[in-house]
């Protein structure tokens, strides 16, 4: 039996954690408040990962650690450096492996299609140079043989417990209820979309499988559709019929001036008006996952929200 320590309790963080439980491990969830998914093998504690010797203290007797944290978009300049800091000093003292969940950020918009793991990653932005950092200096790290660490890409979430990406809660109700949706950018452009609990079992794989470490992984995402196209496959499985809309960006930009979320979207502005394709084969032909096909992670999706959300 191993012991995990993960780091964050939103999706990403309690799914990863029940299914570290599930399969027999003991798992620490580390939040600031405490708080975290509740299963007999899961144990909450307060803490900060910005806190480096408290997350060592933390992470000792632990096989892995989960990065499972997120910052608000528009403080991540500030926000990551210490908190990075405090994982890698937790994994060189612990000697545990370092999971970092990451995003497709760092290759930038004049990434090449499909984007895959060792492509050149040339985000200048705030939000993907950051990510881009981070990733280097734990491969780097990992490469010096100062800690071991590995790191996993995902495109837009979806699925159950997903409430803030593109396809959650401005979109899951109205999905349900059958009433039209808005997206941003261009609707018919080929876009990845990854389903949490292939997201999770990516984390898991990643923790426990030593072919992992030292290298970047994408996830394995459901076949490639449009945005169009998958809020259709929400509806189908839902039994609505939803039209859909692009929200123009200047609407966006304008509540940007209020709003700091919507601001820091600008950078990220091409990721919806081209294509976002990613290239996961190595995931899939090395460490054998596959994808949830689209009808059973909108199915899943779909009843997860019916579960929880009042009619619209």
């Amino acid at each position: 039996m191993a012991h995990h320590l993960v780091v964050g309790a939103g999706p990403v963080g309690s799914t990863t954690a029940r299914l570290f439980a599930e399969r027999g491990d003991t798992v620490t969830v580390v939040t600031r408040r405490g708080t975290g998914p509740s299963h007999p093998s899961i144990r909450l504690e307060r803490g900060d990962a910005a806190d480096a010797e408290g997350l060592a203290r933390l992470a000792a007797g632990a096989s892995s650690i989960v990065n499972a944290v997120n910052p608000p978009y528009h403080r991540w300049a500030t926000d990551w450096p210490p908190l990075h800091h405090g994982f890698t000093t937790a994994a060189e003292r612990s000697g545990a492996v370092l999971v970092m969940m990451d995003n497709l950020y760092a290759f930038g918009p004049d990434a090449p299609m499909p984007m895959r793991p060792d492509d050149p990653m040339r985000a200048t932005g705030t939000k993907g140079a950051m990510r881009a950092t981070m990733a280097r200096d734990l491969l780097e790290g990992h490469a010096a043989g100062r800690f071991r660490a590995t790191l996993a890409r995902a495109s837009d979430f979806f699925g159950p417990e997903v409430l803030g990406s593109m396809l959650g809660e401005r979109v899951m109700p109205r999905v349900l209820a059958g009433r039209k949706v808005s997206l941003l950018g261009a609707l018919d452009r080929p876009h990845d979309m990854s389903y949490l609990p292939d997201v999770a079992r990516t984390l898991v794989t990643l923790a426990t499988d030593e072919r992992a470490w030292g290298t970047a992984w994408h996830v394995v995402n459901p076949d490639t559709l449009t945005q169009r196209d998958a809020v259709a496959a929400l509806a189908r499985a839902a039994g609505t019929s939803v039209r859909v809309s692009s929200l123009p960006w200047a609407i966006v930009n304008a509540a940007g001036v209020f709003v700091p979320m919507m601001r820091e979207l600008r950078e990220t502005r091409y990721q919806f008006d081209r294509p976002f394709v990613v290239d996961a084969t190595a995931t899939r032909d090395i460490l054998g996952l596959t994808a949830t096909p689209w009808p059973e992670a909108a199915a899943a999706t779909v009843a997860w929200w019916r579960d929880r959300t009042p009619p619209v």
